[in-house]
């Protein structure tokens, strides 16, 4: 056991670990006891389990906004997750946090997403409706604690009590003080997954999460803005003169100008993308740097009971965030070309929710027959699984085998 608590105690101080740092080797632990491993931390464990599991791979063939007949440049969920990972790995080193717990965090962050990104999940959340309704980050904990079969001695990855809480509380607390769902679930309530969950092994959901799980929902944030502007530009449904319209944006392009006066188009926009996950990386770090030291936090735990976040813009560069994200949503998100596509995609996958909840033996006969003799609700679930882990083109395909036909997304 000495070898194995060394091995753990060396990774907290191979690097310089601030006060506030998750340590793995004061972790709360797993819901199954493990042994401890004599080479790899508790967190290194948890990275590891979900770049090798089913879900993880799935993200390859599932789409941020665009689907895959658009082209092959465009962002997946995967390309997306790697880019959150690198961001949230550079945020976690620059404020002294364990970068493990922050890279497996921002790994598994989209795990819960279902084929055709937000369209799907929107079409999930409306099927299910009447059945506890879809959340993507309660799908991500059933994935990860449920569905994944990859051990012997039990169901899901055995994820450590920190990544799972962060998985939850990236975005914040779900419950007040008075154990009241906060603002955002107010009016459907936390997710059943998720208080179902918190029944076995609780995960404190009216505090914060640690400053790990806050440094991977800052580094999403980062990574969809920046990355939505290269496939919007690249997709056309924009141009650099419209984009300029963001004053942060027109600033950044008339840098780029007065240095290369007379780059080509393409490398100006490499440029811009890059000066604008730099510049809210480095925004990042110096109001995160402050507002840590001067929390009076003095470990992870401090950081939890804060009762704000720690990790995150400043007041300015929020206010710049939100006139990005403005113009995307706008531009982007709700353009004709992408809103036809959100459309067929609905079209898709209620389809084949009614088909399968109907008729369950059409699905694979591992869900077929764990759907017999349940509750509608159970079958509704289950359903919900079954679609929610599905790649695009599988749903595409699916709904070509059980209607002869899917619309062309595109």
């Amino acid at each position: 056991m000495a070898i194995q608590w060394t091995a753990n105690r060396m990774v907290d101080v191979a690097q310089e670990r601030a006060p506030w740092a998750a340590l793995s080797s004061h972790s709360r632990g797993r819901l199954f006891p493990e042994k401890v491993s004599p080479t790899r931390s508790e967190f290194q464990r948890d990275r590891d389990r979900i770049v090798h599991s089913t879900a993880f791979r799935r993200l390859a063939h599932k789409t941020q906004v665009f689907v895959p007949h658009e082209g092959d440049h465009y962002r997946t969920r995967l390309t997306h997750t790697i880019e959150v990972a690198q961001i949230a790995r550079a945020l976690a080193r620059a404020l002294g946090l364990d970068d493990d717990l922050a890279e497996a965090l921002a790994l598994a962050h989209d795990l819960g997403h279902t084929p055709f990104g937000h369209t799907g999940e929107d079409a999930l959340e409306a099927a299910m409706a009447d059945y506890s309704g879809f959340d993507h980050n309660a799908q991500a904990l059933r994935i990860v604690t449920r569905l994944e079969h990859r051990y012997a001695a039990h169901d899901g990855l055995n994820l450590t009590w920190e990544t799972l809480e962060g998985l939850v509380k990236h975005n914040g607390p779900l419950l007040d003080a008075q154990g009241a769902p906060v603002p955002r679930y107010a009016k459907r309530g936390v997710p059943l997954a998720i208080l179902e969950f918190d029944q076995q092994f609780p995960l404190d959901l009216s505090h914060y999460a640690s400053a790990e799980a806050q440094a991977a929902a800052v580094a999403d944030d980062i990574a969809y803005n920046a990355h939505d502007i290269d496939d919007g530009l690249r997709a056309g449904l924009f141009d650099l003169a419209a984009l300029s319209q963001v004053p942060f944006i027109a600033e950044l392009l008339a840098e780029i100008k007065a240095l290369y006066p007379d780059l080509e188009h393409t490398r100006v926009v490499h440029e811009l993308v890059r000066r604008v996950i730099t510049r809210f990386i480095e925004d990042v770090i110096t109001e995160s740097t402050r507002l840590l030291e001067t929390s009076g936090a003095a470990s992870s735990e401090d950081v939890r009971r804060q009762g704000r976040t720690l990790v995150r813009f400043s007041a300015a560069m929020a206010e710049t965030e939100r006139a990005l994200k403005k113009f995307l949503f706008a531009h982007m998100y709700r353009h004709p070309k992408v809103m036809k596509v959100r459309d067929e995609a609905t079209s898709v996958v209620l389809a084949l929710f009614l088909r399968f909840f109907k008729t369950p033996a059409d699905m694979p006969p591992e869900w077929a027959q764990a759907a017999q003799s349940v509750s509608e609700e159970r079958r509704a679930r289950l359903v919900c699984d079954y679609i929610a882990g599905m790649t695009d083109r599988y749903a595409v395909s699916e709904h070509v085998r059980l209607f002869g036909h899917a619309p062309t997304l595109r």
